[in-house]
């Protein structure tokens, strides 16, 4: 039956499915998030970011001001206030005075104190502990209370990850440092990939074979040597440094992409061009850039998130002050020194994702197209 005109068959349907299940997988961390950079810390740290939108239960301790805040209301010695003391409140559904009963009370409901006062809490914050007699207590009352909070969504998260955290520097590096990276591999492979798939000359056949072979070689090999031979030849640490580094550990996957997808390319244009009197310069830039860039955007995409998400490279051949590091350096170090701040986390890698999201998203439509002729077409 899968042969039958208008039935797809079973297998495309698993196709479709499995790619389906894949960008959902995808999508959600991603989303979230997205949801968990824009809300309060206080709810992020007790809920998920898929309640965003429902009120968050949080159980809160505490500490009524003590006897010396006290004033007399109508022969009455009156300490009052309200004991959410973040500015944002929610509604109270328990409360207790004793951490072995936190919800023993209902809103409203007065409370013996041990001397002899009496505390009462209402739903929307606000206690009064009132007594006949002077109050003498220096430490305060505690108030163990539940609180539901309705949803609270803040951009002060991307307020102190921009203008606090260092963020907005390490933006800066990192598109320093990605943007040179990605371009000056993508001109050298070009030519390198136009000489190697329609320029004879000795030597070409191995020259594809090292290309090749490079491929499998880590970089993690070279990064110590070429530090070293950086070093000596005056670069050191900085951003042409980095740059050239990247261009060498990218040009291999460079050229493999592009030179197996040039070699695809319909010989009769070039051979008319050149019969036309056209140079290889000419027809390199006038028939062969035009007709490449679905590979050439492929590695793009490739080139510039590999070199934005890159830490290791940048460590090496750029430091660790906090002016020349990257934005995966910066999240490292919030990691290891705010790692209980959820909300300047999310924020933080948002921000470091959503410029890799809109290149993929602006040259996804090539990225197909460039790897499936690459892959098939080869001489």
């Amino acid at each position: 039956m899968e042969g039958i005109a208008g039935r797809k068959p079973m297998l495309l349907w698993v196709v479709h499915l499995s790619v389906l299940a894949l960008v959902v997988l995808w999508t959600i961390p991603t989303f979230g998030l997205l949801v968990s950079s824009f809300r309060d810390g206080d709810q992020l740290s007790v809920s998920g970011w898929w309640t965003a939108l429902t009120s968050t239960e949080r159980n809160i301790v505490f500490r009524a001001p003590a006897a010396d805040a006290q004033v007399e209301e109508g022969g009455q010695w009156v300490i009052a206030g309200n004991v959410f003391e973040d500015g944002q409140p929610g509604r109270i559904t328990a409360f207790g005075v004793s951490s072995r009963e936190p919800a023993a009370y209902t809103p409203g409901t007065p409370v013996e104190l041990k001397d002899g006062a009496n505390l009462t809490l209402g739903e929307t914050g606000d206690f009064r502990i009132s007594s006949p007699e002077k109050m003498t207590d220096k430490r305060g009352t505690r108030i163990f209370f539940t609180s539901m909070d309705p949803p609270r969504f803040t951009l002060e998260n991307y307020r102190k990850v921009l203008f606090s955290e260092g963020i907005g520097k390490s933006f800066i590096n990192t598109l320093t440092v990605t943007i040179p990276a990605t371009v000056i591999p993508i001109l050298i492979a070009a030519f390198a990939a136009y000489a190697l798939a329609w320029m004879e000359f000795p030597g070409r056949a191995l020259l594809v074979a090292a290309v090749v072979g490079l491929l499998v070689v880590p970089l993690q090999l070279a990064l110590i040597p070429l530090l070293k031979f950086h070093n000596e030849i005056g670069l050191g640490k900085g951003y042409m440094g980095i740059w050239l580094a990247h261009t060498g550990f990218g040009l291999p996957l460079a050229i493999y992409l592009l030179r197996n997808y040039m070699v695809g390319l319909p010989r009769e244009i070039i051979e008319s061009a050149r019969v036309d009197g056209a140079t290889e310069f000419q027809i390199f830039r006038r028939i062969i850039l035009p007709l490449s860039f679905p590979a050439l955007a492929s590695f793009a995409i490739f080139q510039f998130l590999w070199v934005w998400n890159d830490l290791l490279v940048a460590t090496v051949f750029l430091g660790n002050r906090p002016d020349q590091l990257v934005m995966t350096g910066v999240l490292r170090e919030l990691l290891g020194s705010r790692g209980g701040d959820w909300e300047i986390l999310a924020a933080s890698a948002f921000l470091s994702i959503a410029v890799p999201l809109l290149v993929f998203f602006a040259l996804q439509k090539y990225l197909v197209r460039g790897l499936l002729a690459g892959s098939v077409k080869g001489g």
